[in-house]
């Protein structure tokens, strides 16, 4: 096995992730198989009960992995299917060392940082590096990993030793390291400072670790003068200094990589210039120049709890821009604060609850993402009952299918105090209630996680036609709260037809609008395997029924409404 380990300096949020997955993009393109690890220093054991706002989405997996969004990163860029062992963190290391312990596996010693944490965790890098992620058999030729953090941080330390070790053990034929570094440019002279990288590199160097390229990430290219200068005082020669600047969109990151000639510096290093070929990115540049010469757009209105930290729906966005792309719009995603939309808010703060509403009835169409806890779910329920009243296009996932079932049932059904148990352990009408096998208790890993198969009610129906007419489909889930199976005969009756059910015939998964051209609610997350140049079937079907709604408009405003109804 070849290792590539991407570290990263000076501050944190470079882009070690995009980096990392750009590599394997490249390396990929030469014709090997590489797969990816992410280690995060955190004592979490998993990403899994960690808030949006402190660390990002939760990325799902097909095994019920909860992991950092970089793996979502490495599934989009490389298409591979990775596992929950795919992410390592501290918790899980001393969880697995003290499990050790408890049993004698070390036979009375001492147990300590070195050697237990770092064997353990050298273990645990060989073995996952050793799973085949891309669907075929036997490992991969290349390992891609990405230490989180910056070198120096207290927490990483064990790591980086056990990373030194590896380097060691493995040979110097089969490691390679790149350190992703800021050069940033300060005051009026606009001189690229190269010292943060000086004294980042002298760290790791400190620590063991020599690193064979450079990343520079800066806002413009990089002049030849600091990379001479970088070279002398970093120990990098010049070809293998890499710039990583601003770009119009990260799929050009693979190209930038690929036109400073990454992949030979890399393959260089790793003696694999005889086996691989040159890389082959025509698909990456055409996605990339159809991005950068769409001028038409498609505004998107995202209803949350977390908007003020896009990272929060890191795949849904992601979803959203495969889903223009294959229709040649580009989104425009208008944030919208769900509490902002909320009657209360017209007091507290009148004009961000009139620009919320603005925003709302400015776009064609209509997205509630997952979330948990009730703030801001009345200002979803209202953003739910404007797109059903309206007829604008409507797509709710997890906790936007719940919010579409609530609405329903108040407004249509009547019944004034239907909410979900999440929300109101005591109301008469429970539409949504708390999965039978779920732990009231215990946060981590209790949900009903990971790839699950949805079984189509019928053909007839919008949702099974966007899949191909497939008689079901496997999807990834995150949730504790379901619709309620007594409530289903009222609903249905009234016109709110659930077209999709797990194979026990006992939990909703797709729900849809009859009298609606779409209203779609799903209580999977179909954002977790959309792909670039695959979109996922449910955005694209949001992105084709908002551009049919955007003709309407146009009509509406120049032709007598009768024509419309007919249209």
């Amino acid at each position: 096995m070849k290792y590539v380990l991407v570290t990263g300096g000076v501050v944190s949020g470079l882009g070690k992730g995009v980096t990392a997955s750009s590599i394997g993009v490249v390396l990929k393109a030469c014709g090997l198989r590489v797969t990816s690890i992410k280690i995060d220093p955190y004592l979490n054991t998993d990403a899994g009960t960690m808030s949006p706002f402190e660390h990002g989405e939760v990325f799902v997996l097909d095994d019920g992995g909860e992991v950092d969004l970089d793996l979502g990163n490495y599934e989009r860029f490389l298409d591979v299917t990775l596992t929950r062992d795919n992410n390592i963190t501290t918790g899980k290391i001393y969880q697995s060392v003290l499990e050790k312990e408890r049993k004698g596996d070390y036979l009375g010693k001492t147990v300590q940082v070195v050697p237990h944490i770092t064997d353990a965790i050298k273990d645990w890098i060989e073995r996952v590096a050793a799973i085949p992620v891309d669907g075929k058999e036997g490992p991969a030729d290349v390992c891609v990993i990405e230490l989180g953090g910056t070198v120096g941080d207290i927490e990483s330390m064990p790591f980086i030793e056990a990373l030194r070790q590896l380097s060691f053990s493995v040979g110097q034929d089969h490691f390679c390291l790149v350190h992703v570094s800021l050069i940033p440019v300060l005051g009026v002279v606009g001189e690229q400072k190269t010292k943060p990288t000086q004294h980042s590199v002298r760290e790791l160097r400190a620590l063991g670790l020599t690193p064979h390229l450079l990343a520079c990430r800066s806002a413009q290219p990089l002049l030849e003068n600091t990379k001479q200068k970088l070279s002398q005082f970093c120990h990098v020669p010049v070809g293998n200094i890499l710039n990583v600047h601003d770009v119009p969109n990260i799929w050009h990151v693979p190209l930038l990589l690929r036109n400073q000639n990454a992949h030979d510096s890399i393959l260089r290093q790793l003696d694999l210039l005889r086996v691989a070929t040159p890389p082959v990115l025509e698909e990456w540049n055409q996605r990339a120049e159809t991005f950068d010469n769409l001028t038409n757009s498609v505004r998107i209105a995202m209803v949350g709890k977390y908007v003020g930290l896009s990272d929060s729906y890191l795949s849904v966005v992601k979803a959203l821009l495969h889903a223009c792309i294959a229709c040649s719009l580009k989104p425009s995603v208008d944030w919208i604060a769900a509490s902002d939309l909320e009657d209360e808010s017209e007091t507290l703060t009148p004009e961000a609850h009139a620009a919320a509403w603005e925003t709302l009835r400015s776009a064609a169409c209509v997205l509630v993402p997952g979330g948990f806890g009730d703030r801001g779910v009345k200002g979803m329920i209202l953003a739910a009952k404007y797109a059903r009243e309206n007829k604008v296009p409507y797509l709710g996932i997890c906790l936007g299918m719940q919010i579409s079932v609530i609405e329903f049932a108040r407004s249509v059904l009547g019944l004034e105090r239907a909410n979900s148990e999440e929300f109101d352990e005591e109301t008469p009408n429970p539409v949504v209630i708390f999965m039978p096998e779920g732990s009231k208790t215990h946060m981590g890993s209790t949900m009903r996680l990971g790839c699950r198969r949805t079984l189509f009610q019928t053909p007839n129906c919008i949702s099974a036609k966007l899949y191909h007419n497939s008689e079901y489909v496997e999807e990834r889930h995150r949730h504790r709260y379901e619709v309620n199976p007594e409530m289903i005969g009222m609903l249905e009756g009234a016109g709110l037809k659930f077209v999709g059910k797990d194979e026990s015939g006992k939990r909703m998964e797709i729900v849809e609008l009859q009298s609606h051209p779409f209203y779609v609610g799903v209580q999977f997350h179909p954002e977790f395997k959309s792909r670039p140049g695959r979109p996922s079937a449910l955005f694209l079907g949001l992105i084709l029924a908002a551009t049919v709604s955007i003709v309407l408009l146009y009509y509406t405003r120049r032709t007598d409404r009768g024509f419309i109804e007919d249209w």
